[in-house]
């Protein structure tokens, strides 16, 4: 019978809070694909960015989906121990990597409101922690926390 490693602390507020993290994501999705601009308005976003998210190709929804929901699973994967979360948040990685690429060169949105100012960082903030949970997961799983 194999030895079992055991949990560290730190595994359950690393899962513990990306899944609350991750969690808005997957409310924010929800939200928007379900209620559109009455989201964006209670939100605080002004009509160009409106205009903006629903000019978004039909393509882009992949990746933010694979961002999204990854991120979740992943999330939730590596709170029951199991080594699928490295790869899951590697993916969930991509998708968020993409989605900056594509809101940062390929068609950038209008600036927001001044009350929504921050929002214009926000992409480099989500890849920064898509890509230090992918690498957790991995460290994770390479010293025998994840099986």
């Amino acid at each position: 019978m194999a030895e079992s490693t055991k949990t560290p602390w730190h595994l359950w507020v690393v899962g513990g809070v990306s899944l609350l993290w991750n969690a808005f994501g997957g409310y924010d999705f929800i939200m928007t694909t379900t209620q559109g601009e009455n989201y964006f308005r209670a939100s605080g976003f002004d009509q160009p960015m409106i205009d903006y998210f629903n000019a978004m190709p039909a393509w882009m929804y992949g990746p933010w989906a694979i961002g999204v929901w990854g991120a979740v699973l992943g999330s939730i994967l590596l709170l029951v121990r199991r080594k699928l979360a490295a790869p899951v948040l590697a993916l969930s990685f991509l998708g968020a990597l993409i989605s900056l690429i594509y809101q940062k060169i390929i068609d950038v949105p209008p600036p927001p409101p001044p009350a929504l100012a921050m929002m214009t960082n926000m992409p480099y903030v989500i890849v920064l922690i898509a890509a230090l949970l992918a690498w957790y997961a991995w460290a994770m799983a390479k010293r025998g926390v994840l099986r």
